[in-house]
């Protein structure tokens, strides 16, 4: 059973999202400011922390930044705000998602369950929690920094590009349809992405790889794509 800490300071929603979780077979725990965060992980150990922005005593941007520093822990950020500089912010220091309130019960829902599925694969792969590497080529992927190297050179990615390479490149030399890809993202606001903005996506993550021709992420023409190799 999976352990989630969630982070929020408003009874409303502690309420309605223990019972969605626990209805889910996870088991939650549940504070309500910075301070009794850290308190609770001195002492106990969680799989996911769900996590809002404004606590009481000050924004949950520090809880994120001060974790990721020092653990892999996944991290989602719930909350109400929702302009660009905050969810940039947000994923910039690592986060691992960034959910807008109000949210869609189902969305949320698998959102945890791909983010939970992806670190133990990750940790199935032996990837350590120091060295969470992602090696093909010349490129690296750092997942614990959200990070992307080609040639010692670090490439900037958007939050979506980066979420469809880690799965491409943690599925290497398996096929990864286009349906299965489509499933799996959604843009910023939490809205699906469709077709033809997916062909988008995957011509700019292979610009920035220098991939035009397909070398790295090759199409399997009228299936999806695939990363050959080791």
């Amino acid at each position: 059973m999976n352990k989630i800490l969630l982070v929020e300071d408003s009874d409303t929603i502690v309420v309605g999202l223990r019972y969605l979780l626990e209805t889910e077979g996870f088991n939650i725990k549940i504070v309500k400011s910075i301070k009794d965060t850290y308190e609770i992980l001195k002492n106990e150990k969680f799989d996911l922390i769900l996590l809002d922005i404004n606590l009481p005593d000050g924004k949950g941007f520090s809880i994120c930044e001060d974790l990721k520093k020092n653990d892999n822990i996944p991290i989602i950020f719930l909350t109400a705000r929702d302009e660009e500089k905050d969810i940039v912010k947000g994923l910039d220091m690592g986060a691992d998602d960034y959910i807008v309130k109000p949210f869609r019960n189902r969305e949320l829902i698998s959102r945890i369950n791909n983010i939970l599925r992806r670190y133990e694969k990750n940790t199935k792969n032996g990837n350590s929690r120091s060295e969470n590497i992602i090696r093909f080529k010349d490129i690296e992927i750092n997942l614990d920094q959200a990070k992307v190297i080609k040639n010692n050179k670090e490439i900037v990615f958007t939050s979506l590009e980066y979420k469809i390479l880690v799965m491409l490149f943690t599925n290497k030399n398996i096929l990864i349809t286009r349906e299965k890809i489509l499933d799996k993202i959604w843009d910023i606001a939490g809205n699906f992405v469709n077709d033809n903005t997916l062909t988008v996506y995957i011509k700019r993550i292979r610009e920035k790889l220098e991939d035009k021709d397909g070398e790295i992420i090759k199409t399997v023409r009228g299936r999806g794509y695939i990363v050959e190799g080791d």
